[in-house]
């Protein structure tokens, strides 16, 4: 007997997600109209678009700085008081100034503003990234101080504080070959600016150059394919590519060719990992603290990177551009030519911690400068291969594939990479910063209607434990073992030992509980079907399962013990069916404005969310369920 139950939301929410339309929505329209319009880009169409673009937009930003003494707390808005706000700008300004090929922006000398604006950065203590902005803005005038206009406007006691700016030592210790209380792709960053400050004369020990360079490498030259931001604990999530960039950069200006021959297999086969994953929208990397826009970015900047270093490669440059081009159109449609700002902070977008209202601005700044350089280094190669016009869309092939990102004798990871149809996603089994963070646990990232809420201790596509005691587990942060079906359309992994909610990132413990989680992809579904097993008389005070949807409606169907749910949204159509033990409770959840219902590019209206309380087990005892999800 089928009993039929539709569930709708408030018409309230209804009008709140018809008025609260993110960026997704637009840019799915532009990209839907370009394609009816035409099915190939003019590279000079292209090329004049963006740098027309570019122009209007950092003269406005430069023209609507009125005074630098004092620097003013916003601009159109914005708040600028954020970590490195203005070597942000900086760097895009002085870009703007050398590759747009006029030095005189929005009627004015461009050189004395980025001498303040590092002058700013210097004196508010900016480090790091504040640092290689404010380096890159520097070096975009000339690597021969004599004769650079931004230094040469500055007096000693003025370039005496740029020095400083100049030094990585502000966040790199020397002594312990270590950054301060950063994760390990600051090391990275550390290289780039000794390199940088060495060339234009700054950094004058060559030794010391050296020795920063072999330490930001170090992983890579001893081996591994894939950076842990935070060894021993094994986190891995975009960073390692952009890492390795950051070392082949820094390697080749301190001419360290031996180096740069131990990067080659890490960044050959991390670009095929980016490649694999990539969205045909240009999204890539889609798990971890650094998404949405940036995710977009970095599609801009790998392709420009492999542009110009043709044997890493992963498709045809045709192709590549192809991606880039879509990356372009979705960034495009996320800056408000209104205010001048990408909006990072829309309706229902979620951002890390780190990404707060006070470094709007800063957001705007550091896109605006990626933009200018990928944009100008990816046209230029474009050209000089005589690539005139190029697909609007990629041709992006099927993936089902596992890559492992270590093998460890008590933890394992990796990302099960698919791209089957209507069924693409990409699920990490890897450590985040928290024990059982949304971002980083085992879940498919990617997949049509499914969105996990950002930065939040959430059972998101993995069920949470807790026990008799009070504490709460997860089967997340790497697994015991990790197996792959021979054909990839399938993936086994083990856990005995679980992650702890409240705990230090990495620990792991054991619970008297395993857990043996299989998913399959059969018939257009991706299903996941997970098995405990008590090892000793275990109580579960609360199980509890989240599915965070895209949807904005649904309704429910039961028959034979499986509750089915049809969910409709702006990802379109896709069905989601349980199947779980006696006694479970299956509730849909409107989220509303809250953080639940913050996703990296847009609302998470619907919660599909599963509980069920007092379970005991004894040892030797199972408890099964599973879900299935079809995207439609």
């Amino acid at each position: 007997m089928t009993r039929l139950k539709q569930t709708w939301l408030f018409a309230v929410q209804l009008l709140i997600f018809a008025i609260g339309v993110t960026p997704q929505f637009a840019t799915t329209d532009v990209q839907a109209q370009s394609s009816q319009a035409k099915t190939a880009v003019s590279t000079q169409e292209l090329a004049t678009e963006t740098r027309e673009f570019l122009a209007k937009e950092v003269a406005a930003h430069f023209g609507n700085i009125k005074t630098l003494q004092p620097p003013p707390d916003r601009v159109f808005n914005a708040l600028t008081v954020g970590e490195f706000s203005w070597g942000s700008f900086a760097r895009a300004l002085a870009a703007q100034a050398d590759l747009g090929g006029n030095r005189t922006i929005a009627g004015k000398d461009a050189a004395r503003a980025i001498a303040e604006m590092g002058l700013i950065e210097s004196r508010q203590g900016g480090k790091a990234f504040a640092q290689l902005y404010s380096t890159l803005a520097l070096r975009h005038y000339g690597k021969d101080l004599s004769k650079n206009p931004v230094w040469q406007s500055m007096n000693e006691s003025e370039r005496k504080e740029w020095h400083s700016l100049l030094d990585p030592t502000r966040f790199y210790d020397a002594k312990k070959r270590q950054v301060i209380s950063l994760p390990e792709n600051y090391l990275g960053v550390a290289a780039r600016v000794a390199a940088m400050s060495y060339e234009m004369g700054v950094l004058k020990d060559k030794a010391f150059l050296d020795s920063v360079v072999e330490r930001a490498a170090q992983q890579f030259t001893d081996g591994a394919i894939y950076a842990d931001d935070n060894p021993p604990t094994g986190r891995y999530d975009r960073y390692s590519n952009e890492y390795a960039r950051f070392c082949w950069d820094a390697a080749e200006i301190a001419g360290r060719n031996d180096i740069k021959e131990k990067l080659k297999p890490s960044l050959k086969i991390q670009m095929k990992l980016w490649w694999d994953l990539v969205s045909p929208e240009g999204y890539g990397y889609n798990w971890g603290r650094s998404q949405g826009l940036v995710s977009y970015l970095d599609t801009l900047e790998i392709a420009a990177f492999v542009g110009q270093h043709p044997e890493f490669r992963p498709a045809a440059l045709t192709e590549i551009a192809a991606l880039y081009n879509q990356a372009w159109r979705w960034i495009r449609a996320d800056y408000s030519d209104k205010t001048h700002l990408f909006t990072v902070f829309a309706y229902g977008r979620g951002n890390y911690a780190y990404i707060s209202l006070i470094r709007e601005w800063q957001q705007t700044g550091t896109g605006l400068g990626k933009i200018i350089l990928a944009n100008d280094e990816f046209m230029e190669v474009l050209e000089n291969e005589k690539v005139t016009e190029f697909p609007a869309k990629p041709t992006l092939g099927e993936v089902a594939r596992f890559e492992f990102f270590a093998k460890g004798k008590d933890k394992q990871e990796g990302v099960w990479l698919v791209r089957q149809g209507a069924i693409r996603f990409a699920l990490p089994i890897t450590v985040g910063p928290k024990p059982a963070i949304s971002d980083y646990l085992p879940a498919p990232f990617g997949l049509p209607g499914f969105s996990a809420p950002v930065e939040e201790i959430y059972p998101s596509f993995v069920p949470f434990l807790t026990l008799g005691d009070g504490k709460v587990y997860a089967a997340s942060d790497g697994a015991d073992s990790i197996t792959p079906g021979a054909d990839a359309r399938s993936l086994k992994f083990l856990n005995s030992k679980w992650a702890q909610l409240g705990s230090k990132s990495g620990e792991r413990f054991e619970i008297g509980l395993t857990s043996d989680v299989e998913f399959v992809l059969e018939n257009g579904k991706l299903a996941r079907r997970e098995t405990l097993t008590a090892l000793k008389d275990v109580e579960i005070k609360l199980w509890k399962f989240a599915f965070p949807s895209t949807a904005s409606s649904s309704y429910m169907t039961s028959q034979n013990g499986r509750q089915t749910f049809f969910l409709q949204g702006r990802e379109g159509k896709s069905t989601v069916s349980f199947k779980v033990a006696e006694g479970t409770k299956l509730a849909v959840v409107a989220s509303g404005d809250g953080r639940l219902g913050k996703g990296v590019l847009g609302a998470i209206p619907l919660h599909l969310v599963a509980e069920t309380e007092n379970i005991k087990l004894a040892s030797g005892q199972k408890l099964s369920w599973e879900i299935t999800v079809e995207p439609k």
